[in-house]
């Protein structure tokens, strides 16, 4: 009996050790991103599946309205706060390699030339020299999303190019008796994603090249880059204007509560589009040119190790890194947010490339240029202030576009030179 119970206690210690044991080795990590609902449910997924996989890993997710996210990571990373693993937009990156808030991912596990073949090519501006400081689970294009009943009363199809685009534009705008546009056919403003179309989009299709030398030379102040704008223009003024900067606040606004014919986002913006009840929307690629000139915008956010991220914290980072840029997460990431798997082996899968949502913005990859930043905030804030210098000063394009031009020239020397 004596023995039974001195083995019995034996047994009951060796248990408490292993279980101390197992506390002692557990580990919790800080992932921090910028607050939309879509993004936050697919973490919420991933982490969960991570956490299965890795029982001796925790993953505390943080996040914050975006028009604080920056901050937050800034004030908190050199504090030894905040994430291990952080979320962030392509553009940022030279910001937070100079201020050192990230550190590179270890060759060992991400070997570049690996990742070079297996990614899509426009991932490689998050190298330098042989070693990545971040990668995506997904990547972004644009597409013309179109409100269905609207185009059905108006009796127009969704365009296939410029001309097509405004007539039907045209035929879904409505006013009151004052003249004033209550419904517009078309959303516009710089502020949201129409600076990266009439960048990379619509100055290429009037056959320019929005920059040159590697993004570091302005190159739109030209008879094409006017011609993009005064197009880009047309559409908010004039007697046929189609559209009104500033309409209901926010493009994304106007075409969620039914009050646009036609909208021009990301493919983020799929997954709260499908939770806006009542709406009946489609999807195509962004309208090419009369003789079929096609070009698109290409973007992403990475996923990185911060500075803060040391020993066994380091050690279950670069293991939460390996899944979040898994073939399982981007499709999971896919289905969830609608932003591009960022490996060609998931996003050009036949299912996915034909997919009615999906597909347009899959097959808009194949023609998209990806703008790299020197200031992304600072660089768009240009592309705001030219169009109000057009709409509330009466500045002529090719005066408005100059001015922005010299300025943003000034930016792209102040980083580089």
């Amino acid at each position: 009996m004596t023995r039974y119970l001195k083995g019995m206690a034996l047994a009951g210690m060796t248990s408490a050790m292993a279980l101390l044991g197992s506390a002692a080795s557990a580990v919790e990590i800080e992932y921090w991103q910028y607050y939309f609902d879509a993004r936050v449910t697919a973490m919420e997924q991933l982490i969960e599946n991570f956490e299965a996989a890795n029982p001796d890993i925790t993953v505390k997710m943080t996040h914050f309205p975006y028009a604080d996210y920056r901050t937050k990571v800034a004030a908190a990373i050199p504090a030894g706060e905040g994430p291990d693993v952080v979320q962030l937009f392509y553009g940022w990156l030279n910001d937070y390699v100079a201020a050192e808030l990230i550190q590179p991912l270890p060759a060992d596990t991400f070997p570049t030339a690996q990742i070079d073949e297996q990614f899509f090519p426009m991932v490689q501006a998050m190298k330098e020299g042989d070693q990545y400081w971040a990668l995506p689970t997904a990547v972004r294009s644009l597409a013309l999303f179109y409100n269905e009943r609207l185009l059905d009363d108006a009796g127009v199809e969704p365009p296939t190019n410029f001309d097509e685009l405004m007539a039907a534009a045209k035929a879904m705008t409505k006013r009151d008796g004052a003249g004033n546009i209550t419904q517009v056919g078309i959303t516009a403003g710089m502020t949201a994603q129409d600076h990266h179309w009439w960048r990379e989009g619509l100055i290429r299709q009037f056959g320019g090249e929005p920059y040159l030398d590697d993004y570091q030379t302005v190159n739109y102040n030209t008879e094409a880059g006017q011609e993009a704008l005064e197009f880009y223009a047309s559409l908010f003024t004039g007697d046929d204007a189609v559209s009104a900067i500033g309409f209901m606040d926010e493009p994304q606004a106007a075409f969620k509560a039914g009050r646009a014919g036609f909208h021009i986002d990301g493919s983020f913006r799929i997954g709260s589009l499908d939770k806006t009840r009542g709406l009946k929307w489609g999807v195509t690629e962004l309208p090419a040119t009369a003789d079929g000139v096609q070009s698109n915008y290409s973007s992403y956010w990475v996923n990185a190790i911060t500075t803060k991220a040391e020993g066994e914290k380091y050690d279950a980072a670069v293991k939460f890194m390996e899944y979040v840029t898994s073939d399982e997460a981007m499709q999971i990431w896919l289905d969830v947010v609608g932003e591009l798997p960022a490996k060609p082996s998931v996003g050009l899968t036949e299912a996915n490339a034909n997919n009615e949502t999906y597909g347009p913005f899959i097959r808009g990859l194949a023609y998209a240029n990806t703008t790299k930043f020197a200031n992304e905030s600072g660089q768009r804030q240009l592309m705001v202030e030219m169009v109000e210098r057009m709409t509330l000063e009466g500045m002529s394009a090719a005066e408005s576009l100059a001015i922005a031009a010299e300025a943003e020239q000034k930016i792209l020397d102040d980083y580089y030179k």
